[in-house]
């Protein structure tokens, strides 16, 4: 030790100066709008159809290579690639089949559904749901009334194919919000 316990500790550059930090606060990186890409957009359901293309070649090659190998007596080759490749095509037109090509966006099922409720809608929620044997996707769509105090309050599904209301459940709002003091539902004064 040479007497410099910030050369002996490594966090010095030797001559007794230790680096300082960065000056001032800065955001974390989720926070920073210099790092804004743009709207977030759903995932497209129709992405099922690039597996069910691997699929569907994966199932052909099996059954091909069942088939050119019957004239021979092969020790690998058995029935099973024919079972598997007919259900690997199974599985292809399945994928192909609930590959849904979502055109109804987020926004679009918000506003049919603010239309179909009858009310002026405050707070909205929207969650992608599926629906059925295919998968077809349907947007649910929760809405509260915009009161301070929601009074209704209203569940809206929405196809994701096609633009079309498939459901309207509005009731009054069961929850109690009567303990609440003014100050908890704006903030604190000041």
């Amino acid at each position: 030790m040479d007497g410099d316990t910030g050369a002996a500790l490594g966090t010095g550059d030797g001559e007794g100066r230790v680096p300082s930090a960065p000056e001032g606060d800065q955001l974390p990186p989720e926070l920073d709008v210099t790092g804004y890409v743009g709207p977030y957009v759903f995932p497209n359901n129709s992405r099922r159809r690039v597996p069910g293309a691997l699929y569907a070649f994966l199932g052909v090659v099996a059954i091909a290579t069942w088939a050119l190998t019957l004239a021979h007596d092969p020790n690998i080759v058995n029935g099973g690639f024919l079972a598997g490749g007919i259900a690997l095509v199974v599985l292809a037109a399945y994928h192909f089949r609930a590959g849904w090509d979502l055109r109804v966006e987020e926004t679009d099922a918000l506003l049919a559904a603010v239309r179909a409720v009858g009310f002026p809608v405050g707070h909205a929620s929207a969650q992608l749901g599926w629906r059925g044997w295919f998968s077809r996707p349907t947007w649910r769509i929760l809405v509260f009334s915009n009161e301070i105090r929601p009074l209704r309050r209203g569940l809206v599904l929405v196809d994701g194919v096609e633009p079309a209301v498939l459901d309207v459940i509005v009731e009054d709002n069961p929850e109690d919000w009567s303990e609440l003091a003014e100050s908890d539902i704006h903030g604190s004064p000041g």
